[in-house]
């Protein structure tokens, strides 16, 4: 509905690279580049110079890039308002999340619209939240479930419309004879002291478990590595310490292992929030 070489411009000032915004498009660098200099000439305007091996996108640009974000949520609100007029809700509608939600609430939600609406193609991508926000930019997701982190855009992003959910509580995981287990209140505090299994540095899961300690006043000693939820169940098992899991995520009920609700302040849980591109939230 508006110039495509105005995304391909978005795209380039979102990820700092032709190659990069080249890849999200599905684009090789050489066409990217071609539909820049298409719209420069267009504007009558320069949008990039050369910055060392890279490029800079320039103050005309800036300018460009204000204009083009009100253009596109423009776009969405008219696909939204043309999508409400017809009697059939058609066509492809991709919904993307992080793990647990792609496990437990982007499936149903999927059969709900399936069903709903038979005219409608139904896509489900797992995707981390970052990366999220990437599919919804491109066009190549329309509603992403996901948990804000140090990467993701800030709620005041104006490309992107995003909302609470609703709020996942976080468990503690605890072997089955542990002094802990037969507590009648725990909080995060309580387990100050003992070995911690987290996700890998720069995970979702390892920023999530670091903030919510040194928030009880802690700051948790690492013993071991697990990305899946699987993986750190079975080390708490074998005594290897303790783990956080969310409240949405399922364990092996065969595992030797207490889910723990915890008490107290802070209650640590993951914020699960939708996202959507600017101007597409009314679209049916």
């Amino acid at each position: 509905m508006i110039d495509p070489k105005l995304r391909v411009l978005q795209l380039v000032d979102h990820y700092g690279t032709v190659t990069a915004a080249a890849q999200a498009l599905h684009y090789t660098p050489s066409a990217v580049s071609h539909q820049l200099r298409q719209l420069a000439a267009e504007l009558g305007v320069e949008l990039v110079t050369q910055s060392g091996r890279g490029i800079r996108l320039t103050a005309a640009a800036a300018i460009v890039l204000r204009h083009a974000e009100a253009l596109s949520a423009q776009a969405e609100r008219a696909r939204a308002e043309l999508a409400a007029s017809v009697e059939e809700t058609g066509g492809l509608f991709t919904l993307c999340g992080f793990s647990t939600a792609a496990t437990h609430l982007l499936p149903p939600a999927a059969a709900a619209l399936r069903d709903r609406y038979p005219q409608l193609s139904v896509r489900v991508i797992e995707a981390e939240p970052a990366r999220c926000f990437d599919l919804l930019l491109a066009g190549d997701a329309d509603l992403a479930l996901l948990i804000a982190t140090a990467d993701t855009p800030p709620a005041s992003d104006t490309r992107f419309d995003q909302h609470p959910l609703l709020d996942d509580p976080l468990d503690l995981v605890v072997p089955s004879g542990h002094p802990l287990a037969g507590r009648r209140k725990v909080t995060l505090a309580d387990a100050a002291d003992e070995p911690w299994i987290l996700g890998r540095p720069g995970s979702t899961y390892h920023h999530l478990v670091r903030t919510a300690c040194m928030a009880a006043g802690f700051t948790p000693r690492i013993a071991h590595y697990a990305d899946e939820w699987d993986t750190g169940t079975a080390l708490v098992a074998r005594s290897f310490g303790i783990i956080l899991v969310p409240r949405l995520a399922r364990l092996p009920e065969s595992s030797p292992v207490v889910r723990i609700p915890l008490h107290g302040e802070p209650a640590p849980a993951r914020r699960i929030l939708t996202a959507t591109r600017l101007g597409s939230r009314d679209h049916p």
